[in-house]
């Protein structure tokens, strides 16, 4: 038995696979590949989805992204506070930046599937 059957939500932002079959892959290439950095491919290869359905589409994914930023930074301060003896404004601001830069492209990919997730059904017969 798998953790996150397939057919739920989480399994297609888990591994950033089509929202309707789970099977084809949702991006162009890799979240960290910095020359097609989250691009979004046209359609499933697998069940012929159109990911695009109208121009500027993932614009909205902006917003999710700024909640998931903002959850990851509570994370991180919820974490400082409880785990250290000491509050330290510096140690947190850096620790914040380092982890909100480097997770930039993976928080951005799993906006963009999120967003997706919101509009697109599974669907097992596809």
């Amino acid at each position: 038995m798998k953790l996150i059957p397939k057919g739920s939500k989480l399994y297609s932002i888990i591994h950033l696979k089509c929202p309707r079959c789970h099977r084809g892959k949702f991006l162009q290439s890799p979240a960290y590949n910095m020359r097609k950095i989250t691009r979004v491919r046209s359609h499933c290869e697998e069940c012929n989805l159109n990911y695009k359905i109208e121009p500027s589409f993932y614009y909205g994914s902006m917003y999710v992204s700024y909640a998931v930023g903002v959850g990851i930074m509570g994370a991180i301060i919820a974490c400082f506070l409880i785990f250290s003896d000491e509050f330290s404004f510096l140690k947190t601001f850096i620790t914040l930046v380092v982890v909100i830069v480097a997770g930039a492209p993976y928080i951005n990919a799993i906006s963009k599937i999120l967003w997706a997730n919101l509009f697109f059904k599974y669907d097992p017969k596809k």
